[in-house]
């Protein structure tokens, strides 16, 4: 699943934040934002929010904040409104109960505080007993259960080549630092010696014995797994990661891990096939696991326990986490007031159960109708790309158009809602009723795994502020949340409003054909349908296109990595191209107007770099750029548009401007 931005940080929100809908200047587009006193060809990003960007502050519980952040904000304090009056009404019944309750549990502070570290001690002893690798392996096969972890995973997901059924997928992990450079990268030397500390004083709180010893030789095996680990790019290439075999083969593959172990307590269904993602670490991982002392394993364990579980247990472990995880790693000043932290906990757990009320309030029909048009507008603007390409076999063209015609959109909120009745929500078990959502969600897995694939299912809420493509259903999803200025407002001008949300349903088509969802057909199947020929011509374009963004240094010594980003960058640079054709298109052919100086072309592109406003805090950026497919919201606007020649006709771009690419050098894929 591809999404629009990075959703990892859960949304702020404030208490004095209004429930309406923002509404941006006159006609969509915020003026007072810009700094005109840079040049549009110089750096578009300034002069389209350059003063936005000078007079905004990042929060102190925030690490970025940009207009999707204030969307999610708004959207926060809609869904708070509508949790605590769940909550306060002791006479609910259905969903509406476990809302409450699961929001009274996580707000009930002086019932966490009295339990401290009860919650996981079960888990932590169940780690204390085990006696042998072979037991080991056993409990790390209830990880999808329990709160343990495993080091090489099984869990079921959509088969890629035949995506009208489940299959199991096993890949490797382990890790507890956001990505293997922190392990092996000088540049995170810091870091790393920070997290030994932390280490240290998780065990320590959780009660591990020799805690200064164990956590060092807990870092030490993670970092022989970073060793082993594929790195993001590698991990991105769907024809690498998909490698079918069966339990033999998978057996074969890591020797001396006992598979039948693992498998008593997994609670997975029979299966004779399975596909296997890294499987070149498989052995390695294998063989770390053979080499390394059951002290250390079981001291992994359980601090993959307490860390996991720290957001949910008493002050002194939410304290510990947030000073390493969010601050240290991030760059976060504050900690979050428990109310939001409470809110975002309760859209985990019962996402959908609080979406239907989201909807009810803040999504009138008249949104998704809009929508249906706009999305209309768009494949038909890519449907003509295609025709006019001229690098394009007409052999791969009409398969590329079938695939086009093929998509599924989603708008707003799901046809069939989530059932939530088997789940359990206690008000006095914050901690337990986080892990058993998670086993919930493991166990409807298993109980349709050999029926056919729920095509309704959605991946995100609808109070999510983000969109996706899912290239196994081949669809392209906007959660109603973003339906809102300054992605789309309906009294905007339409130009915003193309440069907006109609780049965001580019985007999201566009992710059906960028270097990796190109891999996948109109039915969703991974499979190889172009001429050998067109696939040369389209990898030229992207390594050009990966070439120019891992040129970008937004940090020193941090460097945009272009491959791990392609996707995205194609996507980006083919829906903003797909949007300005639609809006043309929408014009029937009379001429724009002119409003406060700006022609409809360059509002297009000003509506396209207001969505990307955004500022992060150094570490936080630090961490995106090594570790999120999504580039920095600054190259999202200055790498997008020195690609679009319209851009340089709408500006009057010249050779001598800093962003200016030669014609020749620019990249054209859609």
């Amino acid at each position: 699943m591809q999404s629009l931005v990075s959703v990892a940080e859960p949304a702020a929100a404030d208490a004095t934040v209004s429930l309406e809908s923002p509404r941006y200047g006159a006609w969509g587009f915020d003026i007072s934002g810009m700094d005109r006193s840079v040049k549009a060809g110089d750096d578009f990003y300034k002069f389209a929010s350059g003063k936005w960007d000078e007079a905004t502050t990042i929060p102190s519980d925030r690490v970025r904040y940009g207009n999707f952040d204030k969307l999610a904000q708004l959207s926060e304090a809609r869904t708070r409104a509508i949790i605590e009056a769940a909550a306060a009404d002791k006479a609910a019944t259905g969903e509406r109960a476990k809302v409450g309750a699961a929001y009274r549990a996580f707000m009930d502070e002086a019932m966490i505080e009295k339990l401290d570290a009860k919650p996981i001690a079960p888990w932590l002893d169940g780690v204390r007993k085990v006696k042998t690798k072979d037991e080991f392996t056993a409990l790390m096969g209830r990880a999808s259960t329990t709160p343990y972890s495993g080091l090489i995973s099984l869990g079921i997901s959509v088969d890629a080549k035949n995506p009208n059924s489940y299959a199991i997928y096993s890949g490797t992990g382990g890790l507890s630092l956001p990505d293997r450079d922190y392990y092996l990268d000088a540049k995170f030397a810091d870091k790393k010696v920070k997290y030994l500390a932390y280490v240290e004083q998780i065990l320590t709180m959780a009660g591990w014995d020799k805690p200064a010893e164990s956590a060092k030789a807990v870092v030490d095996f993670e970092t022989r797994l970073a060793e082993a680990s594929w790195t993001r790019v590698e991990r991105r290439d769907r024809d690498k990661t998909y490698n079918p075999t069966d339990l033999a083969g998978l057996q074969a593959l890591t020797p001396g891990y006992d598979w039948n172990r693992y498998l008593a307590g997994a609670e997975l269904p029979k299966f004779d096939r399975l596909i296997v993602t890294t499987n070149t670490s498989f052995p390695k991982y294998a063989k770390i696991y053979a080499e390394t002392p059951l002290d250390t394993l079981k001291a992994w364990q359980a601090f993959k326990v307490a860390d996991g579980a720290a957001p949910m247990l008493s002050k002194r472990f939410v304290d510990a986490s947030f000073e390493f995880r969010n601050k240290t790693l991030s760059g976060q000043p504050e900690q979050r007031p428990r109310w939001k932290r409470g809110v975002g906990q309760v859209n985990g757990l019962l996402g959908e159960a609080v979406g239907k009320d989201y909807v009810a309030a803040y999504f009138p029909p008249d949104s998704k109708a809009k929508m249906d048009d706009l999305v209309v507008n768009i494949r038909s603007a890519l449907k003509v790309r295609l025709d006019n390409l001229d690098w394009m076999s007409p052999e791969t063209k009409a398969k590329a158009q079938d695939k086009l015609v093929k998509f599924t959109v989603k708008i707003g909120y799901p046809t069939v809602w989530r059932d939530y009745s088997k789940l359990e929500i206690r008000e006095d078990d914050a901690f337990g009723n986080d892990l058993r959502a998670g086993v919930e969600d493991f166990r409807r897995d298993v109980a349709r795994f050999n029926g056919p694939v729920d095509k309704t299912e959605w991946g995100m809420t609808p109070q999510t502020v983000n969109a996706y493509y899912n290239s196994v259903n081949n669809e392209i999803v906007f959660p109603a949340a973003i339906l809102q200025a300054p992605f789309f407002h309906p009294d905007a001008d339409p130009a915003v409003n193309y440069g907006g949300i109609g780049g965001v349903i580019g985007h999201e088509i566009g992710h059906g054909f960028d270097d990796q969802g190109r891999k996948s057909d109109g039915d969703g199947v991974l499979r190889d349908w172009w001429t050998a020929e067109d696939a040369s011509k389209f990898k030229t374009q992207a390594d050009k296109l990966g070439a120019q963004y891992s040129a970008f240094e937004p940090l020193p010594g941090a460097k945009v990595n272009g491959q791990l980003t392609m996707g995205e960058n194609i996507g980006d640079m083919g829906g903003l191209s797909f949007g300005l054709d639609a809006y043309h298109a929408s014009l029937k052919g009379k001429p724009a107007p002119v409003l406060d100086g700006f022609t409809g072309d360059q509002r297009v592109y000003l509506g396209w770099a207001q969505v990307w406003r955004a500022k992060s805090r150094d570490d936080a950026l630090r961490q995106q750029i090594a570790s999120d497919p999504h580039s920095p919201a600054y190259y999202r606007v200055n790498g997008t548009i020195r690609n679009q020649p319209g851009w340089y006709a709408a500006f009057d771009i010249k050779p001598e401007d800093k962003l200016y690419v030669a014609p020749e050098e620019r990249v054209k894929i859609w």
